[in-house]
């Protein structure tokens, strides 16, 4: 197998790497050792240094053993972008337990699979959410559920977070003290009788089980060990040879609990020992553009949406962007027009890239400073190899010709939890099988072409066609469902459900989505429905989702 696209790596970024046999864990306690009175959080204004944040890491490791929380066991994090994530992420991989990031938006249904599946006994979550906490305790198994508030570091600025409690679509209510409900303040402020727990942690183990769809469709975990997190950090930072260590800006928007963001965002921060300006609502593109402005980011990760939203910004040109210089998009195509339009605005470099979860998460990125091809995800990183196989047979098709994305790296999970049969399906040899349609030209750039299964990709959120339909079903008037994705301008694609009611019911628009809402994340609620007599099927009675597809376009 050659690799062709070594020839069009930017000046700087070395042709392979030697990654170091240590763990993310190690890179934060040389950060904190190296750079104490540096700031690894700024936090609407608030700044945190290295040393102040791992005194709280340290209180925190205290807290969890003293809850029964050692090395294997899993401890669930539900929040946004705010200190407690940072401290309790490093606390916990620091004891040896394993994560488990958990989206916040998502309702009691989802919330309880990925606790039940994952074995989590212990949940971190922000005081408005624990009522869709505490209502899936018992079935869950929960043991320990920590409460903190997003105001705990700025406690006169509360109301800078009615936004992001809106976002969320939580009701603020007191936590009554109860058995098994633990608060982040009591735990900061008590005194533990017992030593600092010392865990040997070893690169080959378990650090994270990162929840996807993969490419069946069935939620499970991908097993991801602290190498895996630390060499994908690294590739990255080879493949940006321009950052400056102790100097860079980091706007980090995208959600921890997402590998894209956990590993561009937190984890670039720490192995470079730069900081991070958290902003727990992606959606506030004022408070984004603010924070460039005033504090001077230099790297944006993020999602075409995003940048689409602040191109789009009333009065954009009133907020200087000019620090920016590196901007990595990933999660859903990137449109040529969007990354111009960005470049224009930031004087910055907008490139795209490509990533899975099991892969924790990025494979491919576009050269940051040399040639770019539109449509392109770009060349693989450094360390990774990549190749298009035919999906049947898993062998290496000819150049330009579609076939299945297959990527193998220090970078790739080990399999899926508990789901042998799954991780066989998907691993071979190293080479993990991305469920992806692409292609791979001449100079060894690489493009997505299609998904090979009905994946659909909303504001960089995979969205999956058949868990939706599932809950449509459910709905007493519904006969049939099918569910596909949609061109969005905003968001790339859009969920579009279509229906066919039950004999003699009206089924409305509105209490359908209400239904789904009531059941769903907010980003998996379909926001088109059209009512049919019937859908496409083929001769064996299978609803024909492509036809359904063609027929939108």
């Amino acid at each position: 197998m050659t690799s062709p696209w070594l020839q069009f790596y930017d000046e700087g970024v070395p042709r392979s790497v030697q990654i170091p046999d240590k763990s993310i864990v190690a890179a934060f306690d040389e950060a904190v050792e190296q750079a104490p009175d540096d700031s690894i959080i700024s936090y609407f204004g608030r700044d945190l240094s290295y040393a102040e944040v791992a005194r709280d890491v340290e209180q925190c490791m205290l807290a969890l053993t003293r809850l029964g929380v050692g090395p294997g066991d899993r401890v669930a994090i539900m929040l946004p972008n705010i200190p407690q994530y940072v401290v309790f992420h490093f606390a916990i991989l620091k004891i040896g337990a394993i994560i488990v990031p958990v989206n916040p938006l998502y309702v009691e249904r989802e919330l309880s699979h990925q606790l039940r599946d994952s074995g989590a006994g212990t949940v971190i979550v922000l005081d408005f959410m624990f009522p869709k906490t505490a209502a899936v305790r018992a079935e869950a198994g929960l043991e320990n559920i920590i409460v903190t508030r997003v105001s705990h570091y700025l406690p006169r600025l509360l109301k800078l977070f009615y936004p992001l409690k809106a976002y969320l679509e939580g009701r603020h209510a007191p936590v009554a003290r109860q058995k098994g409900v633990h608060f982040y303040e009591d735990l900061l402020a008590e005194s533990f009788p017992i030593a600092l727990p010392v865990v040997k942690v070893e690169p080959q183990d378990t650090a994270m089980l990162l929840y996807t769809g993969g490419t069946t469709g069935v939620a499970k975990g991908a097993v991801l060990s602290h190498k895996n997190l630390f060499a994908n950090t690294f590739q990255l930072r080879a493949w940006c040879p321009d950052i400056q260590d102790r100097q860079e800006v980091l706007l980090s928007a995208l959600p921890f609990f997402h590998s894209y963001g956990l590993t561009t965002c937190l984890h670039m921060a720490v192995l470079t020992q730069s900081k991070m300006i958290l902003l727990p609502n992606p959606r506030d593109i004022k408070a984004i553009l603010s924070s460039i402005a005033k504090q001077q980011a230099t790297l944006f990760p993020g999602v075409p949406t995003l940048f689409v939203a602040v191109n789009n910004f009333p009065k954009v040109r009133d907020f200087d962007l000019s620090s920016v210089r590196v901007c990595v998009s990933g999660g859903a195509p990137l449109p040529a027009e969007v990354s111009h339009q960005f470049e224009g605005l930031s004087g910055g470099k907008l490139v795209e890239g490509y990533g899975l979860s099991e892969a924790s998460p990025v494979t491919h990125a576009n050269p940051i400073t040399g040639k770019r091809k539109t449509g392109a995800i770009g060349l693989p990183l450094p360390g990774t190899e990549a190749r298009v196989v035919a999906p049947d047979t898993k062998q290496e098709v000819k150049t330009g010709e579609i076939g299945e994305l297959a990527v193998r790296g220090p970078q790739v999970m080990s399999g899926y939890w508990r789901m042998p049969e799954e991780s066989s399906q998907v691993l071979s040899n190293g080479w993990l099988f991305t469920g992806d349609l692409a292609r791979v030209d001449e100079e060894g750039y690489f493009y997505i072409v299609d998904r090979q299964k009905d994946m659909i990709i909303a504001g960089g959120y995979n969205i999956y066609p058949r868990e939706i339909e599932d809950i449509l079903y459910e709905h007493p008037q519904i006969m049939e469902a099918a569910v596909i994705g949609v061109t969005d301008k905003y968001r790339g694609e859009t969920v579009k459900a279509f229906v066919v009611p039950v004999d003699d019911t009206s089924p409305t628009v509105d209490d359908i989505m209400a239904f789904c809402s009531s059941r769903l994340a907010p980003f998996k609620v379909p926001k088109q429905i059209e009512f049919r007599e019937s859908l496409p099927k083929s001769s064996i009675g299978k609803i024909l989702r492509r036809v359904l597809k063609e027929e939108s376009e």
